[in-house]
């Protein structure tokens, strides 16, 4: 072998600065220069206003989608801190730091970023960026582009009111599309709202001249309005009531939340969250609530002598045909299956969810005769048992 072949010394390193790598390799970051890399991009700068909603130090989230391919994201909180504070965090650690701080993880807080960088990600993704702070009177402007600060932070007068504005333009030369989905983004705050019963999220387009669209989201009935629009309209309910409940069990560190109802067609629709995350492949949340369904109504067929002590019990995925439902956890510390944090992995949650879904769901059986009844004839019919 060749000493050329062989050497390797300083030349053949190339030292990156943070943002160059997100750059260089973007997909890492957001998961792909598709357009859903893209949207992923936007999701990375709602997560920090959503949280302040959601920790009450403010109380909407607006995004607005301009002509020139713009994305706004504003929230009406205190501002971010334009010199830092005594953690180091601040308006230029927000947008150029991997690890800035400034909102701690929790049981609370929703996570919509994919590694945990937040607007710094997007920055580095973007062609240009501005900040605007108002904060304690003052309003402050600062500029980015490709991730590099054009100066400090510049006070330009008097501010009205309180809060943060981000503005960014994705950058061509990353992604292959720079034009967001109203409907994909829509489609993702509305999930959010049903979510988090505190959030008010609204999102304005103004990319087609005279025609601009608007929607505002807040769901004070969380879950059980999430269902209900999932049914509605062309679903037909098998009982009126969307059954809801919410439960806190420290042996799981966390919380949860439950809504389901029967509906005449074949087709399931579970949707399942961990911290307003979507698990699309379910996980230990999704294992225990098909089982505690299960248990509840087997346990209320037998009690009532629908199903005989000779019978076989009712499976798990004949209950779940015609189930609209949605199951979402809020943890203090999530662990998932992989990368993609599309399976939820926390082993405890299972058998707390499970446990919990038999005793809430038996009991509303119990209390509404009626509906149970309707519940029950559904799996009974014809003989159908599995």
């Amino acid at each position: 072998m060749s000493e050329e072949i062989t050497s390797y010394d300083e030349s053949h390193i190339t030292v990156l600065h943070a943002w160059e790598g997100i750059r260089k390799r973007p997909g890492m970051y957001v998961g792909s220069t598709g357009e859903r890399g893209l949207h992923r991009a936007v999701y990375e700068v709602v997560g920090r206003p959503v949280n302040e909603v959601l920790a009450g130090r403010a109380t909407s989230v607006d995004v607005t989608l301009a002509p020139d391919g713009g994305v706004s994201v504003a929230d009406d909180g205190p501002g971010v801190p334009v010199e830092a504070d005594e953690d180091g965090f601040g308006l230029e650690a927000l947008l150029t730091s991997a690890h800035s701080g400034g909102q701690a993880r929790g049981r609370d807080l929703a996570y919509l970023d994919m590694v945990g960088l937040g607007p710094y990600v997007t920055n580095a993704l973007s062609s240009r960026l501005t900040a605007e702070v108002r904060r304690d009177g003052t309003r402050w402007v600062q500029e980015y582009t490709r991730g590099v600060a054009a100066a400090p932070p510049t006070a330009v007068g008097a501010a009205d009111g309180s809060g943060t504005t981000l503005t960014f333009r994705p950058d061509p030369d990353i992604f292959e599309t720079v034009e967001c989905s109203f409907a994909v983004l829509e489609e993702r705050f509305r999930e959010l709202a049903f979510l988090n019963r505190r959030l008010a999220i609204s999102m304005t387009d103004t990319r087609l001249p005279g025609e601009p669209r608007s929607v505002r989201f807040r769901f004070p009935g969380g879950a059980r309005d999430f269902v209900a629009f999932l049914d509605a309209p062309a679903r037909t309910p098998v009982h009126p009531d969307v059954i809801a409940f919410e439960w806190e069990d420290e042996r799981m560190q966390g919380r949860a939340e439950v809504a389901l109802r029967w509906c005449a067609s074949r087709e399931e629709r579970l949707r399942s969250f961990a911290n307003s995350c979507p698990t699309h492949g379910g996980g230990a949340h999704v294992s225990g609530f098909r089982d505690g369904a299960a248990a509840a109504l087997n346990a209320y067929a037998r009690k009532q002598r629908l199903l005989s002590a000779a019978e076989t019990d009712l499976g798990v995925e004949r209950i779940c045909e015609g189930l609209t439902a949605v199951v979402s956890v809020k943890l203090d510390r999530l662990e998932f299956e992989g990368a993609t944090r599309s399976v939820l992995g926390n082993t405890a949650v299972s058998a707390c969810v499970g446990e919990a879904v038999r005793e809430h769901l038996g009991r509303w059986l119990e209390e509404h005769p009626e509906q149970a009844a309707a519940v029950v004839a559904r799996f009974l019919q014809d003989g159908s048992r599995s």
